[in-house]
């Protein structure tokens, strides 16, 4: 049994909340836009941290996270990408990779928009943070955890924060 912290678009701040939310995490996943070098240290100091980079991430980031990430946690196979879509809107190269990898947890972020999908057609659960960080349109920073525990995806926890909260 593994639980983890999920979140995404913190370009370059991390709510102070995470430490608390994610002290029982095992690891932290984030799905991109992660905005720089020492947000991803920060947080890898937390937690084992795995990573995408994101359209807003730098070199820095990039020469250390990849487009995408395909991994098994316990028994599920995840698929995360920073931009991919959701269900019945995936993104082409998303769309070509959930075909090619047939993911159980398939993963993004990009929109803002927290939201947690059920995909009966790609028999897989779709999971957006939504934002984590200070910028951009949403009015509410968002965390999420879960645990995954052989093949099932359950116990999801989702902490709101105003988005101004932050310690970098």
């Amino acid at each position: 049994m593994k639980r983890i912290g999920l979140l995404s678009d913190t370009h370059g701040h991390i709510p102070k909340k995470a430490y608390e939310f994610f002290a029982d995490c095992n690891e932290i996943w984030h799905a991109g836009d992660i905005g720089n070098i020492e947000t991803a240290k920060e947080l890898a100091g937390i937690k084992p941290l795995k990573a995408v980079y994101g359209n807003i991430d730098g070199q820095d980031i990039r020469s250390f996270y990849p487009l995408y990430q395909e991994f098994t946690c316990e028994g599920v196979k995840v698929l995360m990408i920073h931009i991919g879509g959701y269900p019945g809107r995936y993104t082409p190269e998303a769309r070509a990779l959930i075909d090619e990898i047939k993911p159980k947890l398939f993963i993004t972020g990009h929109s803002h928009i927290l939201k947690v999908i059920n995909d009966p057609k790609k028999n897989l659960l779709h999971i957006n943070p939504g934002a984590a960080g200070k910028y951009g349109m949403h009015q509410i920073a968002t965390l999420i955890r879960f645990v995954i525990d052989g093949e099932d995806i359950r116990d999801l926890e989702i902490q709101e924060l105003p988005k101004s909260e932050k310690i970098l």
